[in-house]
This record gives structure tokens, C-alpha cells and sequence, in this order.
């Protein structure tokens, strides 16, 4: 059957001082899902567990996230997390930059169009 997209969730998180990438990941993520109740799943008569999420991070140095620390942010569904470029670096008067990532969430399911 074919993937349909049925919504897509947007977050910003950041790390002010320690440039932790991962951190700034997880607030983003936590920023898009816990502004939302979503119940997808009921709505189409399927399992939670169906729900097939995709996660797409933006952040300045992608290979400083973790992505094993952010799947435990999902109770259900099937998670799949890509990292890529995107994101901000704001400079800070010590130097130190100021991280900020962006999270694009899409939730979809495997069915056929009606």
C-alpha cells in the first residue's frame, strides 16, 4: 500500500550556551510534538503503532547530533530521524555560538486513497 502523509509538525529548539546540537534537537522536537494532541491513528482506524513518522533535523554541524538520544522522545509509531544542514549558529559576544535547530515532523500511514 502506499504512504500518505496526513500531517506535518514544525519545532525550534535551542542550546544558548554549551552548543549541544543533540539538546537543541531534542527541544525542537519537543517544541513540535508537545503543542499538539495528535490522534491521527483513532482518526483512521489504525494502531498508534502504524503511524510512520518522519523526523527531518536541520541544524549547522550535523554530525554532532545524536540520534539514538532522540528516539526515545516517540511512545509509539515507526521513527525515522535524518540530519542534514540547516539550522543556526548565532554569534556570541565569548565566542561561543548560540545553537539553533529546526525539526520538520510528517506522520503518515500506509493506505490507499479514497
Amino acid at each position: 500500500m502506499p504512504k500518505h502523509r496526513v500531517l506535518t509538525e514544525f519545532g525550534m529548539g535551542t542550546s544558548l550556551r554549551r552548543q549541544d546540537y543533540t539538546q537543541a534537537a531534542r527541544r525542537a522536537l519537543q517544541d513540535a510534538l508537545w503543542h499538539n494532541s495528535i490522534n491521527m491513528a483513532e482518526l483512521f482506524g489504525f494502531e498508534k503503532q502504524a503511524m510512520l513518522i518522519d523526523v527531518e533535523i536541520g541544524v549547522q554541524q550535523p554530525d554532532q547530533v545524536d540520534i539514538n538520544v532522540l528516539t526515545d522522545i516517540f511512545p509509539y509509531g515507526q521513527v525515522n530521524i535524518t540530519v542534514g544542514h540547516g539550522g543556526l549558529d548565532i554569534p556570541r559576544p565569548d565566542g561561543n555560538p548560540t545553537v539553533i535547530a529546526n525539526v520538520a515532523i510528517n506522520v503518515a500511514f500506509e493506505m490507499e486513497r479514497i
